[in-house]
């Protein structure tokens, strides 16, 4: 998660298991959180909302009622951090649940390999 790179081959990684969409919320998310501009919170929060709450979107995460209901209210009036617990509860399902498998797959050794080889040309 921490570089372009591997989160490009995590993502690659999601979009085999059909889980995808969890890895676009969180950097959606953390778009959201660079952001100064009112109009521009309320434009990508409501995009976010509708790409990834909604519960009509064919991307939508997996969040819990409690969470749901707090975005729900909050999006009269979004903050950059409105989506700060879904984000996290994401995360938290990608990192027990999808990482794991991540790290066992060939993507990933393919990308340490790739990695590997890289560095002992510089």
């Amino acid at each position: 998660m921490l570089t372009p790179a591997g989160r490009n081959a995590f993502r690659e990684f999601l979009r085999t298991e059909f889980s995808e969409e969890n890895m676009l919320f969180w950097m959606a998310c953390e778009e959201l959180k660079q952001e100064a501009s009112k109009t521009i919170i309320e434009e990508k929060a409501r995009t976010i909302y509708e790409d990834y709450i909604s519960v009509l979107s064919p991307k939508e995460v997996s969040l819990d009622s409690r969470v749901r209901e707090v975005i729900n209210r909050n999006m009269a009036q979004p903050s950059p951090h409105i989506f700060d617990d879904a984000q996290l509860q994401i995360y938290t399902l990608m990192h027990r649940d999808s990482y794991p498998r991540f790290m066992n797959s060939a993507l990933y050794k393919d990308l340490l390999r790739s990695l590997s080889e890289k560095s002992a040309e510089a």
